[in-house]
């Protein structure tokens, strides 16, 4: 299901991903709290489309303002331990990795997903991008269902 909500003009393309983040403190006293306020804290989002023919209205956060769009909520792909990866089954992620240089980290470290909260597969994926986990984890990239909100 899509919402329309405010967000920087930035982002306001079609197919550009963000995870909500909250309330700024330079929020406070803004007319379009209400319309920007709306989403999920730390739910990620794609933008369907800009709204037509809306302005950029001015924001204390965004450097070029904001901007109306129609966004849903984005799937998160994420690496699970792959005795765990298979559709439909729930998982958590397997722990935080410091290892930034890895191919995989983004999908260790996903944007969207938390590491004590459980999520219901999707679908698999397949092989993770990288040639060896440096944690030796065996992993298989997935896709978790959409966040109900």
């Amino acid at each position: 299901m899509s919402k329309v909500t405010l967000i920087g003009a930035r982002l306001a393309e079609p197919g550009q991903e963000f995870v909500y983040e909250g309330e700024s403190s330079l929020c406070e006293g803004c007319p379009y709290r209400a319309q920007c306020l709306n989403l999920t804290e730390g739910v990620k989002y794609r933008v369907k489309e800009p709204r037509e023919n809306a302005q950029t209205l001015e924001c204390a956060v965004h450097d070029e303002g904001v901007r109306a769009v129609e966004v849903e909520t984005a799937p998160v792909r994420a690496n699970v331990l792959s005795q765990h990866a298979y559709g439909g089954s729930k998982v958590k992620l397997p722990g935080p990795c410091p290892h930034t240089e890895c191919p995989s980290h983004e999908f260790c470290v996903p944007d969207g997903a938390e590491f004590d909260e459980e999520y219901r597969i999707d679908g698999v994926v397949g092989d993770p991008p990288h040639d060896f986990c440096y944690l030796d984890r065996d992993l298989t990239l997935v896709e978790f269902a959409r966040s109900d909100e």
